[in-house]
């Protein structure tokens, strides 16, 4: 029983994430990118030239172009796969046709393209949060792929979408029109990382000093963060020292930089980001806490 009620739940949050997600991907299309030529790369570009050449609906062009595909992907990459690409393209496709009967939110091409792009990142990352597609370039990608695993995803994808971007820069003649294709693309992939892993980037600071045991019991105290010392040596003055590596988030980084230059003005700190953080006091422990 159990196990009837989680596969049901599964089911209803992937059915949720493909409607929810395909809808504001619509969005994005029928009132920014599309009135104003623009596209994200994919099908929804080679369907944008579609429709101002031959005057085929957007969504209509999308599942024409996507058929053959689905037939190769259907004994290429696998039955479960398939069915939510099918699904999510045929959602987008009328979610699309229908909108664009709406006026456009702007005409302004830089708007376009800065909006368009944020809302169809998120509409993706809702999309690939639930293991859907909406074919185009990433079911292409991962047929490709089925054929020859030596190609990257991410550079077939991004292979693709040049492609098309600089189809769509031949037919309408507008260099501008690639240009802002461009920002959107650009804006697209980084609201997917922010939907994926968050606005509060986790940060590694690495404090290279004399007083490290007196920073490092400091920061356990008022930040409440661990600190590994790590033995290293100073080549110009040839001698032995502790390098402090400490991970947080953005505010407790910059507490842990005053806590250290406030003890050691002297102190050589460097601080990056870290793309994720697991173990004791991060990713891991927050959601085994909510299972």
């Amino acid at each position: 029983m159990k196990e009837i009620k989680s596969k049901f739940y599964s089911f209803f949050i992937t059915g949720i994430g493909l409607v929810v997600g395909s809808f504001i991907m619509a969005c994005s299309t029928a009132f920014f990118l599309l009135p104003n030529k623009l596209s994200t790369g994919g099908f929804s570009g080679l369907s944008t030239i579609a429709y101002y050449i031959f005057h085929i609906p957007v969504g209509t062009a999308m599942i024409l172009l996507n058929l053959p595909l689905f037939f190769i992907a259907f004994f290429r990459v696998g039955k479960k796969f398939i069915f939510k690409s099918i699904i999510g393209t045929i959602l987008l496709s009328v979610f699309i046709d229908f909108l664009e009967k709406f006026p456009p939110l702007t005409t302004d091409k830089f708007l376009a393209c800065i909006y368009g792009g944020i809302i169809m990142g998120i509409g993706t990352a809702i999309i690939l949060k639930v293991n859907g597609s909406t074919g185009g370039s990433d079911l292409l990608s991962y047929v490709v792929r089925s054929f020859n695993d030596k190609f990257r995803s991410s550079d077939l994808i991004i292979g693709i979408d040049t492609v098309i971007i600089c189809f769509s820069i031949f037919v309408f003649k507008e260099i501008e029109i690639g240009l802002y294709s461009a920002i959107a693309i650009y804006l697209m992939g980084k609201m997917i990382d922010i939907v994926f892993e968050g606005v509060d980037f986790t940060k590694v600071l690495f404090i290279v000093s004399d007083k490290s045991n007196e920073i490092a019991s400091v920061i356990g105290s008022v930040v409440q963060r661990g600190s590994t010392g790590i033995y290293a040596k100073g080549m110009h003055t040839n001698s032995d020292k502790i390098m402090l590596f400490c991970v947080g988030s953005r505010n407790e980084i910059i507490r842990i930089k005053k806590i250290a230059t406030s003890i050691d003005n002297k102190a050589f700190i460097v601080i990056f980001n870290a793309r994720e953080a697991w173990g004791k006091g991060f990713r891991n422990e927050l959601m085994s806490s909510k299972e």
